[in-house]
């Protein structure tokens, strides 16, 4: 799977996070039954009141970590907001950035699409969940960055919601909303000095929400020295993409990537002609780029899914922002020293509504391994006789489905990271495998994208439209949570629920296996995974 693809990928998964299966925070969460009280805490721009939810938790929405982007702002650096003066009301939702709404590929019955919130260049806004105000606890503070690919998503989805995580293990959780798609990546750096310093403006408002977290999240029972940022799917990929950012050395002290990577980012020159494109479909000369600051917000946006418009946005390494790889050919050193936690689901697939759950014969498994993977038929003979020796029970759709995702870049981008951290030396790595399967919809929904969103954030009820109900859930939650907890507490999330879970290296290959049974293994189903690498190697030479 390719940089372009996986992009959108990420960007179809969060479609599916938003969808009418989904328990929305417009629900049993925002119930003024459940809501007292108004909290007023001071920030460094003002005073802001927020809200008690469940007499414990304080929730503050929307606040906002940067100015508009509108206007001759659109595509520069972010700047801090304007102070105000008396105290903001923080109980809604700020806007979510511009974004198309489409729907391909989404699993059935959950293709209608919901958002919580408006949308607008406004976009650079901030949630805070905390258990305490200016009450001199350090607690760890846990900064979740939204999926979507760099195309779409918001922070205020109801998986993404902090109060569990806040009530029951007492960390500071922070969710962020920045610039998507065009308005946040399309790169004009080498056509203008003008906008020299503004290659990567999506990423560049994550690292200005990050020094708000610094300058504030003490008054909100934070502590900002101990900082951890976590993502899932596009989520994943501005972490990694985070840990090779100078602006953002030592912002944070541990990173979360979940399945999602980002190894490689596109080329400058690459990045320019599709500006370039852009400029083309406007009818704009490459001399008159303020005038893009002027072109209507929608106008924009179809630039991006029409037909010879521009496609796959995302960061680019541009010398300044961004100065090289994150991942290639090693690990960077920006962020050398700090640990990693890392891992994926076992049929990050499943999603993918295009691959349909009927049985599949033989002649139907090979085609699709042949298609998926873009290899000939002895290199498909060859995976799918290793998988079946290994996973004798699995049916040829399951087989199919796991063979997918262990060729993504969900899979194959999430290992690579993990390897060259490890080979860097400096800081400890930490791998998972997420393999729990569904019951819902009679377990066709196996271990697919996102399905560990609500075992990490501790509220599986929210997720039951994918997950089902039962009490195994909630033993499950209890140690996943509680890893993720203790990772960003001390930067190891080993815990009394969980066997000890050593730190990754590159001969035995710990890895720890999230099911209903929890184990830590040794390099699991390397020989599958080996035997995909060599026949895609095959092919391409």
């Amino acid at each position: 799977m390719n940089r372009r693809s996986f992009l959108a990928h990420g960007a179809v998964a969060t479609t599916f996070l938003m969808t009418g299966g989904m328990e929305l925070f417009a629900g049993i969460r925002d119930n003024p039954k459940l809501a007292t009280g108004g909290p007023i805490v001071e920030t460094s721009a003002g005073k802001m009141r927020g809200t008690l939810l469940q007499s414990k938790v304080h929730h503050f929405r929307g606040i906002p970590y940067g100015e508009p982007t509108g206007g001759n702002k659109r595509f520069m650096p972010p700047m801090k907001p304007q102070a105000w003066t008396g105290v903001r009301d923080m109980t809604q939702w700020g806007p979510r950035a511009p974004q198309i709404r489409s729907s391909p590929g989404l699993v059935p019955e959950y293709n209608v699409m919901e958002y919580v919130g408006p949308m607008a260049e406004d976009c650079l806004v901030l949630n805070v969940w905390t258990n305490g105000l200016n009450d001199g606890r350090k607690r760890p503070v846990m900064v979740w960055i939204h999926g979507g690919g760099f195309a779409n998503g918001s922070a205020s989805v109801s998986l993404y919601d902090g109060m569990d995580l806040a009530a029951k293990h007492d960390v500071v959780v922070v969710s962020v909303n920045h610039r998507l798609n065009i308005f946040g990546f399309l790169y004009l750096a080498d056509l203008s000095e003008k906008y020299a310093h503004s290659g990567n403006p999506g990423m560049q408002d994550l690292v200005l929400a990050l020094e708000w977290v610094r300058d504030n999240i003490a008054n909100l029972g934070g502590d900002p020295g101990n900082v951890t940022i976590f993502g899932q799917s596009g989520g994943g990929s501005k972490v990694s993409t985070l840990l090779g950012m100078p602006a953002a050395k030592g912002l944070f002290h541990r990173a979360v990537a979940m399945s999602g990577s980002q190894v490689t980012s596109g080329g400058r020159n690459d990045a320019t002609e599709s500006t370039l494109t852009v400029l083309k479909r406007l009818n704009l000369d490459k001399n008159r780029l303020d005038d893009l600051q002027n072109v209507p917000v929608e106008q924009l946006l179809e630039l991006t899914v029409s037909e010879g418009g521009i496609r796959g946005l995302g960061p680019v390494v541009d010398g300044y922002s961004l100065p090289a790889n994150i991942f290639e050919p090693v690990a960077t050193d920006i962020s050398a020293n700090v640990p990693l936690l890392i891992g994926s689901n076992e049929t990050e697939a499943t999603w993918n509504a295009n691959m349909n759950y009927d049985p599949l014969d033989e002649a139907g498994l090979r085609n699709r391994v042949k298609q998926t993977l873009r290899i000939d038929d002895a290199g498909a003979d060859r995976i799918i006789a290793v998988y079946r020796k290994n996973r004798p029970k699995a049916g040829n759709l399951d087989l199919f489905l796991i063979i997918a995702s262990d060729g993504s870049n969900f899979r194959t981008g999430t290992d690579l990271e993990a390897e060259r951290k490890t080979a860097q030396g400096a800081a400890p790595v930490y791998r998972y495998y997420f393999q729990w399967y569904s019951p819902v919809r009679e377990g066709k929904l196996r271990s697919m994208h996102t399905m560990e969103l609500g075992f990490v954030f501790d509220h599986v009820g929210i997720s039951k439209s994918t997950i089902g109900e039962g009490k195994g859930l909630q033993a499950l939650a209890d140690k996943m949570s509680a890893a993720w907890v203790a990772f960003a507490r001390s930067g190891n999330p080993s815990h009394e629920g969980l066997p000890t879970w050593s730190k990754f290296n590159l001969d035995a290959r710990p890895t720890m296996v999230f099911n209903n049974e929890c184990k830590l293994a040794n390099d699991p189903y390397g020989e599958e995974k080996a035997v995909i690498a060599d026949a895609t190697r095959r092919k391409q030479g």
